[in-house]
């Protein structure tokens, strides 16, 4: 008998870009809106599930962020075929998108003094 060769499956993350749609840039935003659907995650641990991607993630959390974000779960999860695939632990595509959202800061100059 051969032995069969299991690829790993992989996956993108995509929370960044979807937050960045929908005008959310930081993400001690979301502990509030998590909490209110009974997910009570700590700013680091809401960072850690925005700028990672996760190895594991309950279906009470991807329910919530589903909910708050308006979106199903395929908007925040990519598969990976086996000729696709990349290491679980690489940045999610998109990093040019969310900056080109990103608002601009203002830059505040003082009066003139001669006016």
């Amino acid at each position: 008998m051969g032995t069969k060769r299991i690829s790993p499956v992989n996956f993108r993350w995509h929370l960044r870009t979807v937050l960045a749609q929908k005008g959310i840039f930081a993400t001690s935003e979301l502990v509030p809106l998590l909490a209110s659907r009974g997910v009570t995650l700590s700013r680091e641990q809401v960072y850690r599930l925005v700028a990672k991607t996760p190895q594991r993630l309950s279906l009470m959390t991807l329910s919530a962020l589903c909910d708050i974000l308006k979106c199903s779960p395929s908007d925040l999860i990519e598969p990976l075929s086996g000729a696709e695939s990349e290491p679980v632990t690489t940045p999610s595509p998109g990093r040019a998108q969310v900056s080109a959202i990103r608002p601009v800061k203002a830059k505040i100059t003082p009066d003139d003094p001669r006016r």
